[in-house]
Order: structure tokens, then sequence, then C-alpha cells
């Protein structure tokens, strides 16, 4: 069993929320099963984007979910802390306003909350 850590909602920009969750994963399957479990929590099913990256054993992963180059963003970020064998979620939902290039910014802040959070060894 995956066991998937849900930060929730940590920050809002112009009306869109922005929540991350993530997990250690080895495989694409393991991925597919944590995006599944996020996703049967209705909030996060409804979401307007669950965009991810992960470095697995076999290379890296990413996908965007609609929200063009965020995948990318996460997945530097794994890279440079050197987080191995785990998944980072940032989910948006959206709120209206257009962020330009403030969305990367956002993803970036959720994705260094959670890589805060894990360690600090929770």
């Amino acid at each position: 069993m995956i066991s998937l850590t849900r930060l929730g909602v940590i920050l809002t920009d112009r009306g869109s929320k922005y929540a991350v969750s993530g997990a250690s994963v080895t495989t694409r399957t393991d991925v597919d099963a944590v995006l599944a479990e996020l996703k049967s929590e209705k909030a996060y099913a409804k979401a307007t984007h669950n965009t991810w990256a992960a470095v697995l054993p076999t290379g890296a992963l990413k996908a965007d979910d609609g929200e063009s180059g965020a995948g990318m963003v996460i997945l530097r970020m794994l890279e440079r802390a050197e987080l191995e064998s785990h998944v980072v979620i940032v989910t948006r939902w959206y709120g209206g306003k257009k962020l330009g290039g403030d969305r990367f910014r956002r993803v970036q802040d959720a994705t260094r909350a959670y890589l805060d959070h894990i360690s600090a060894g929770h």
C-alpha cells in the first residue's frame, strides 16, 4: 500500500487554489496508483489540473495535465533536491483569472512546501 501525503490547499492566487501531494514510488504503476488514490477524493478529481513529476529508477516522468510546462518545473525541483523514487503532484483549482508566468511560481511554491515538509521528517 502506497502512503499518499496530502498537504491540502497551501496557497491561493487571484482565486486559484493550489494543493500539493506526494508519495514514495518506484514504478509508473505506482505513480498511476497514487494519482488514482488522490483522484478518488472528489475535490481532486474535479480539479482543473493535477500536474506531477517523478524521478524513478528507470528515469524521469512528468505530466502537465493541461498546465503546459508545469510538470517540468516540478521535475527540475525534484532533480535539484536529489529526491528519487518519489512523485509530487501539484493540484490547481482555476479561480477565473489567468496568472501568466506567476503560475510557474505558484507550482514552485507548492513543490517547495512539499519538499520542506518531507525534509523536516514528516
